[in-house]
């Protein structure tokens, strides 16, 4: 049976970090986010706008269309981590299909922000009033209420070396029950 891990946190948390040492536990990545560009791109828009694409196709088809959109990229693989679950609804449509387990990747904002200002893809906030502003639309995609209801939490606030070894923690107690 095809497993699902779908992977929860505010941006900038460590969710990338947390998927590149999946992939070596044998983890294909689907990246929602991803997802929502295709999108934008389909509809002559620019990515950088992806977060009004992702707010303008959870009006138009509900709350889990990114995860229906999701859904149709898993082949036949048996193992996947799903990256960028922002509510309840889209984990409710994934666990309608798959074996699934959600893990929650917790970071402060300021370590957040300096994270996302080092990784500097394009549609990452420039200044701190942007982050805020980034942060408040995806808080109201629900996703609070995803990392409340998280199997694991992983806090992303020391060093890489930390939260590489918490990973591996995480992914062998996973393996232990199966996944």
């Amino acid at each position: 049976m095809t497993q699902l891990i779908l992977i929860v946190g505010m941006p900038g948390c460590g969710k990338g970090e947390f998927i590149s040492i999946a992939e070596e536990y044998g983890y294909t990545p689907l990246v929602m986010g991803d997802v929502v560009r295709e999108e934008a791109i389909k509809r002559g828009l620019d990515i950088k706008d992806s977060g009004n694409v992702a707010k303008k196709l959870r009006d138009e088809r509900g709350a889990a269309a990114i995860a229906h959109l999701t859904l149709q990229k898993i082949g036949k693989e048996k193992k996947y981590i799903i990256d960028g679950v922002r509510g309840i609804s889209e984990v409710e449509e994934f666990k309608k299909h798959f074996n699934t387990v959600l893990v929650a990747i917790h970071s402060s904002p300021r370590a957040r922000f300096e994270r996302l200002r080092r990784r500097g893809r394009d549609d990452d906030p420039k200044t701190y009033e942007d982050f805020n502003t980034r942060d408040r639309r995806e808080l109201g995609f629900g996703l609070e209420d995803a990392i409340a209801i998280a199997d694991f939490m992983i806090i992303n606030e020391e060093c890489i070396g930390t939260m590489q070894k918490n990973v591996r923690e995480c992914l062998e107690r996973l393996r232990e029950n199966g996944f």
